[in-house]
């Protein structure tokens, strides 16, 4: 009974593997075809007359470098303003007892329900009038405030987690406040804080809509807007898009590699208490 159970359980996994598997490799084949082949239908992983001329045109011939360096400034600003930022505010908003504490802790959880799509318009509106619109700094503002409010929470929870009274021994020890939170707390919440740093970075990486928006200059696109300029009203060019949807992913696949012993606990001990 043991024996079926744990084929069952393989076979199960198997079957998640594969889905998650398939559309990879039907993306690395795209991107390997010669330019006559891109709509055969054959399912090789490896085509007949593979090549590699699709990743050297969209290296060579492409600004996608340039929107790969984009992407990857924004991502790193928005992850700094995000950890920055939602690491000091969910430890008050875990230490102290304030004015106004259940509200805001209210309103963090609430803001999570509205995705930036919906907010689009008055973020639009905002951003014109400060003069932010086709810049860097105003899609920043924009992931770092849709990013933040999970991040806060998340960063909060962990902190409930950590005993008061080891910031209370620093303090008898001789330690300000400050230094009794980045000197003891802060290592403490590693874990916590990778968490914030992977979501803020995917939240700049992936987004389309509002970069789409925001950004008006070619040279500035960032990769998911770049990517969306193969794809023609006539025709696209599946082999550069192939080909640049498997390299925009290896940072992530880096990130997650790098970051990967930090996610279980992170995750977990970070939603223990509310």
């Amino acid at each position: 009974m043991k024996l079926l159970s744990r084929l069952g359980a393989y076979a199960t996994l198997a079957l998640f593997v594969f889905i998650a598997v398939y559309p990879i490799s039907r993306i690395l084949t795209i991107s390997l075809r010669p330019s006559d082949q891109l709509l055969s239908r054959s399912l090789a992983l490896i085509p007949d007359g593979a090549t590699l001329d699709n990743y050297r045109v969209l290296l060579t011939e492409t600004p996608f470098l340039r929107w790969l360096g984009n992407s990857l400034l924004v991502a790193l600003v928005v992850t700094i303003t995000g950890v920055a930022l939602a690491s000091t505010a969910g430890y008050a908003l875990s230490r102290h007892r304030f004015t106004g504490r259940k509200a805001a802790l209210s309103g963090i959880l609430v803001t999570q329900m509205f995705p930036a799509t919906m907010l689009l318009l008055p973020l639009y509106i905002v951003l014109i009038e400060l003069g932010l619109i086709n810049s860097y700094v105003g899609i920043v503002i924009i992931y770092s405030a849709t990013a933040l409010p999970f991040c806060v929470w998340q960063m909060k929870g962990y902190y409930d987690t950590i005993p008061a009274s080891l910031e209370e021994a620093a303090r008898i020890d001789g330690a300000t406040p400050w230094q009794a939170f980045y000197k003891v707390i802060l290592p403490l919440a590693a874990p916590a804080l990778v968490i914030t740093a992977l979501f803020s970075f995917m939240s700049a990486w992936n987004e389309y809509v509002v970069a789409a928006v925001v950004l008006q200059d070619a040279e500035m696109f960032t990769m998911p807007v770049g990517l969306k300029l193969f794809q023609g009203s006539i025709s696209t060019q599946w082999g550069l898009y192939a080909a640049g949807s498997l390299l925009v992913s290896i940072p992530v696949i880096a990130l997650f590699l790098v970051l990967s012993r930090y996610l279980i606990s992170g995750l977990t001990l970070g939603a223990v208490k509310g």
